[in-house]
């Protein structure tokens, strides 16, 4: 039986056929899931068209273009990030995720790309303070399953009520109604919170509480992609384009 004669033509099209095959791969392993609550302004938010922006968006987008991958957001629940995470559901978690040893059991985290401190808030009127005597009898709220939940169950639950919520905008909402006499959250959300109309009639108060917060990104457990996020923070970092993120939402420093 004759074989049959390939033409240039033919050769062609089967070599633009496997190089689109190739491109489509490549393209598909290149492609990466970033995920993250979208509930913590200024670091991840909704503007009002719905599109998800803030720090953590910024900071992923630039780690993306380091690594020379692309990447897409896809929004979460907190309480569910580290589960959806692990099923595969995306690729790492740039959403303000503090470090700590109970997360370690379950997730890789890079470098701290910020550190944090948890602030109490209430209002101008009130003397309320971290120090716990002063919260004796009130009402505190949290975001539930953060380091600030944690705080106050560990500190505050023999003397106060603690409530805890399912997102950081619910437990601003009942301070303003007069649901809550105190929220316990990052000081940087608490700054952010408090230059809206929300906020204008409440302050911190007392010193900021806890351990001081180290924030990563988390990869699931012995995933390269760790490494590579890792060099690229460097990066961010050493040729100022961190410092550029920054500044669009900080008059200071939150890397140290």
């Amino acid at each position: 039986m004759q074989k049959p004669v390939r033409t240039p033509l033919a050769l062609s099209a089967i070599a633009f056929a496997a190089a689109l095959l190739f491109s489509q791969g490549a393209s598909a392993v290149e492609k990466l899931k970033m995920g993250m609550e979208a509930g913590h302004p200024p670091f991840n938010g909704k503007d009002a068209s719905g599109q998800v922006v803030g720090f953590d968006v910024d900071i992923g987008n630039a780690l993306c273009a380091k690594m020379k991958v692309e990447c897409e957001i896809v929004t979460d629940d907190w309480d569910t990030l580290i589960p959806s995470l692990n099923n595969n559901q995306f690729n790492f978690l740039v959403s303000s995720l503090p470090i700590s040893a109970e997360r370690l059991q379950v997730v890789d985290f890079t470098n701290p790309y910020y550190s944090d401190k948890l602030q109490l808030v209430a209002a101008k009127d009130t003397n309320l303070s971290t120090d716990i005597p002063s919260l004796s009898g009130k009402i505190v709220g949290a975001q539930r399953g953060t380091a600030a939940g944690k705080w106050l169950q560990d500190n505050l639950t023999d003397q106060s009520a603690v409530m805890l919520f399912d997102t950081q905008e619910d437990a601003y909402k009942q301070l303003v109604s007069g649901g809550l006499d105190a929220v316990l959250t990052d000081k940087y959300v608490n700054y952010e919170w408090l230059k809206s109309d929300a906020g204008k009639n409440f302050e911190t108060k007392g010193d900021a509480v806890g351990d001081g917060d180290k924030i990563g990104i988390a990869v699931r457990k012995g995933d390269p992609l760790r490494d590579k996020l890792n060099a690229a923070l460097h990066e961010l970092i050493v040729d100022g384009t961190y410092k550029k993120i920054n500044d669009r939402y900080f008059p200071f420093n939150i890397l140290q």
